[in-house]
């Protein structure tokens, strides 16, 4: 792991989205469902794994510090007739930035949805991930965060 202890602690922010593209007929009856599968609560049920993600990024990703989350926000709504677009933005203070939990939060609240999904269709299309905005540390990125 990077040595970040002669860094400055300060308050960190980053927003990260991810994407979920269904084949039209599987949109329209997650439309008509408002949004639930035989499994339950599709949007919930990604919130909640978006959040213990990332909570434990650092499980996951090798070289990410284990760090104290302040906020995380996840939102998740339809970008257009068959997408979902998926947002997580994550706060801490810290030596470190969050871009990674907020990643790892989009990402796999987008994994939920196909998991909650894939009874409806295997041609869920994953994706972009992308990281939005971080601020607070060396170089900010992207808009306000």
């Amino acid at each position: 792991m990077v040595d970040v202890s002669a860094k400055p602690t300060t308050a960190r922010e980053a927003s990260a989205q991810c994407r979920v593209k269904f084949p039209a007929a599987v949109a329209a009856q997650l439309h008509a469902s408002g949004l639930r599968s035989a499994k339950g609560g599709i949007v919930d049920t990604a919130i909640v794994a978006g959040t213990l993600a990332v909570k434990r990024t650092h499980e996951l990703i090798p070289f990410c510090h284990p760090l104290p989350i302040d906020g995380c926000r996840i939102a998740i709504d339809w970008q257009d007739q068959t997408s979902l677009r998926i947002d997580c933005t994550v706060r801490t203070t810290h030596r470190t930035g969050v871009e990674m939990e907020a990643l790892t939060g989009a990402t796999v609240a987008a994994l939920t949805v196909y998991d909650m999904c894939k009874a409806l269709s295997h041609r869920i299309v994953l994706g972009p991930a992308r990281l939005l905005a971080k601020s607070g540390g060396k170089r900010d990125f992207g808009g306000a965060a």
